[in-house]
């Protein structure tokens, strides 16, 4: 026998999440904490653990494709962000799903879990969806929600890293890896700046400014990036 839930509610999720399932009996499951049934067999606990490595799955082939430039721990760093909890409880909160999970009297009017299981509920209806309409009505359920995370992520990952970048481009295109050059500093010792430039084959790239010898390199890095095309500058600010 399955689970018993409003037909107004389950209808309502069908529109928020944009997907009319076959069988309704996995949306309901994906509702139900295990706190509202006699069993936890009952519970959407079963589809969070399918869920999660779903969603895993989409997210990692999705970076894997777009990003061809980054190495295995650029890519472990931001899957791992992007499947966080935190993230997940985010997405359904925002689309106000965490109202519609069906849990015990005693949990109704729980604020500090409410976060836990609204990651757990957005899990359940990546499964959910998964089971009742395959790997692709999952995929395009998780990128319609996800995409602008992810290139918010992407963009920002960027931002922080064109060294590590400049030395993937460097090593794939150029057989070489690049080295930075402490041109010249200036200011008192409380609040010195410095200039880098960093070089590869011999080839000199425009020089940059920064508060810290980090933050000049990283700058000097970006402009190398973009006098070889790997960079548009139109994307990013550029201080030299």
């Amino acid at each position: 026998m399955g689970i018993l839930m409003d037909e107004e509610i389950l209808q309502q999720v069908e529109q928020i999440i944009e997907y009319s399932f076959t069988n309704r009996n996995l949306l309901c499951e994906a509702l139900t904490h295990s706190s509202s049934v006699d069993s936890r067999t009952l519970s959407n606990e079963r589809m969070e653990f399918l869920g999660d490595s779903v969603l895993a799955l989409v997210i990692c082939r999705t970076l894997f494709d777009r990003s061809p430039d980054y190495l295995e721990g650029d890519l472990t760093k931001m899957k791992s962000m992007l499947v966080a909890r935190g993230t997940c409880a985010r997405i359904a909160r925002e689309l106000g799903l965490h109202k519609l999970l069906k849990v015990g009297k005693g949990m109704a009017g729980s604020q500090s879990l409410s976060y836990s299981l609204a990651a757990g509920l957005l899990e359940a209806l990546i499964a959910a969806i998964y089971l009742d309409g395959g790997l692709e009505q999952a995929q395009n359920f998780i990128l319609r929600n996800f995409n602008p995370i992810i290139q918010k992520a992407d963009a920002e990952y960027v931002q922080g890293n064109f060294k590590s970048l400049l030395q993937q481009y460097s090593q794939q295109h150029l057989n070489a890896t690049p080295a930075y050059e402490l041109l010249d500093e200036k200011g008192p010792d409380h609040n010195k700046c410095f200039e880098a430039q960093a070089v590869i084959n011999n080839r000199h790239f425009p020089s940059a400014w920064g508060t810290n010898k980090k933050e000049a390199e990283q700058k000097a890095a970006l402009n190398a990036l973009i006098e070889l095309g790997a960079i548009d500058a139109r994307q990013v600010e550029v201080t030299g």
